[in-house]
């Protein structure tokens, strides 16, 4: 039987299975993983309750010097704010980068050699840019943790250090030339039940290896496991563990994350536990033997003469809103100014989704409104969760969207990467033009909202205010207004 999902990609140079270097950075949101083929498998990403970053315990051997016993004590080193807590360390003293083997949204992965030895390994560099916030360098800081807990067992990859510099977080690990195991599954259609339990056999020693070293992977799926050479018998490998969590017993978890066919029924209820991974395993597994996802008649729509709408509402409205449901009320309030601010151009197709939602044509949405106009996009969500979207978007709490409401809601957040409107949004509470918006300006910006309680204003501050001088000047205006803004596909 011939597999029925493909890849349309443009030609790319050998990838060696790190195609999606760095693609789970997804907050998460969304976001937002750039890999196209017809399934649209996309990670579902959500704000997560972050592990405390004394989880990362930085590489030991990076600080051992040398001192005589006769020397004086040295002096306490000063602390460095860095993402691994650590002073700058280039990658290229001890590497040598060579050729691009995979690209993602927030990284790239080269094909490195190191100097000292001359092995091959390979190496994702993340931007700094990509790690704005505290949850994000939490989330980095936890990875790298979580890779090093797990380096040496045989079907994960093999973590070899972290580098950072002035401009990059460089992870070097273990070279798998096989490239993806979906790539061998789109490949050879379907497998046999010897080469299924096989391969099976590998995925579930990996989640016994993880679930035994106290560590939930969250994300198991055949883009997530690579294959150590070309070889057919060649062993798998589990990578990607940028949603991984440390296992914390008799907790029940939350945050709705993993990729669309093989997430567990748990995690969408919001109520799981270590098991998750075996579902995904399951599903993993069946798909090797039939060459399709288990799951795909629940997607009546996706069928050819199915009853998908044909209304220009696209499903990055839900997400989208989701995102902004997520942002403190000072970035939603900017983002309502530079929406009174775009042209017609630029809020081309924001105009025709509002008009599909708003089917009585009053010029707002209302909750039923909202709430059928989400269901046409495949969603299922309750009505406590279109009420938080609702009261979310609803900036001046009328009870419904107007026009400009939606168009901030649901904007594409590239309209961030604008100096103008973000200079904008800024000006217009930095009402004495002192260069800084003050705790008095946020409160009265609020206030105008309803939403102005000293608690509000407080938190604001903590998260923005990166200098703790009690004001937030542009630079920290711009990070916030710019954070979070890859993640694409947050859920509740």
């Amino acid at each position: 039987m011939g597999c029925c999902f493909t890849k349309d990609k443009a030609p790319e140079p050998q990838q060696n299975g790190y195609r999606s270097a760095g693609e789970n950075y997804q907050r998460p949101h969304e976001h937002h993983h750039q890999r196209h083929h017809q399934q649209q498998q996309q990670a579902i990403v959500v704000a997560q309750h972050k592990p405390s970053s004394n989880h990362y315990q930085p590489q030991q051997a990076a600080f051992k010097t040398s001192v005589p016993a006769s020397s004086p004590s040295p002096r306490p080193v000063q602390k460095v704010d860095t993402i691994l807590g650590k002073p700058y360390e280039e990658v290229k003293s001890h590497y040598t980068l060579g050729k691009e083997l995979g690209r993602g949204q927030f990284g790239v992965t080269y094909l490195c050699t190191e100097i000292s030895t001359g092995r091959q390994y390979a190496c994702k560099s993340i931007s700094k840019r990509k790690l704005v916030s505290k949850n994000d360098k939490e989330d980095m800081r936890r990875e790298i943790h979580i890779m090093q807990h797990l380096s040496g067992q045989p079907n994960i990859v093999e973590f070899k250090g972290a580098y950072e510099d002035r401009h990059a977080v460089h992870l070097v690990m273990e070279l798998c030339a096989g490239g993806e195991l979906f790539d061998r599954i789109i490949a050879k259609g379907h497998y046999s039940e010897r080469a299924a339990a096989t391969i099976c056999r590998a995925i579930v020693n990996v989640v016994h290896a993880c679930h035994f070293m106290g560590v939930m992977h969250r994300d198991l799926k055949p883009e997530n496991f690579l294959l150590a050479s070309k070889d057919e018998n060649a062993p798998l490998k589990a990578t990607d563990f940028g949603l991984s969590v440390f296992i914390e017993e008799g907790k029940d978890y939350r945050d709705i994350v993993g990729s669309a066919y093989y997430v567990a029924p748990e995690v969408l209820r919001r109520k799981y536990g270590k098991e998750i991974d075996i579902w995904s395993a399951g599903v993993i597994l069946y798909i090797l033997l039939s060459g399709v996802p288990p799951f795909w008649a629940e997607h009546h729509w996706i069928k050819e003469g199915g009853d998908a709408s044909d209304k220009p509402i696209d499903n990055a409205v839900l997400s989208r809103m989701k995102q902004f449901r997520a942002m403190n009320k000072l970035k939603r309030l900017a983002l309502k100014v530079i929406a009174e601010n775009l042209s017609e151009e630029d809020i081309q197709g924001l105009k025709a989704m509002f008009a599909n939602m708003d089917t009585d044509k009053s010029g707002t949405i209302t909750y039923e409104e909202l709430k059928t106009g989400l269901a046409r996009l495949g969603s299922k969500l309750t009505e406590a969760e279109v009420k938080q979207l609702m009261e979310a978007a609803d900036v001046d709490g009328n009870g419904s969207i107007d026009y400009i409401e939606f168009i901030t809601a649901t904007m594409h957040r590239h309209k961030l990467e604008t100096d103008e409107h973000l200079y904008k949004a800024f000006q217009h509470f930095d009402k004495d033009n002192s260069g800084f918006i003050t705790m008095d300006e946020i409160e009265t910006a609020l206030r105008g909202y309803g939403m102005g309680d000293e608690e509000t204003i407080r938190d604001i501050i903590a998260e923005v205010d990166t200098d703790n001088d009690g004001r937030i000047d542009y630079q920290e205006f711009c990070a916030m207004m710019r954070s979070g803004n890859q993640h694409q596909g947050k859920l509740f």
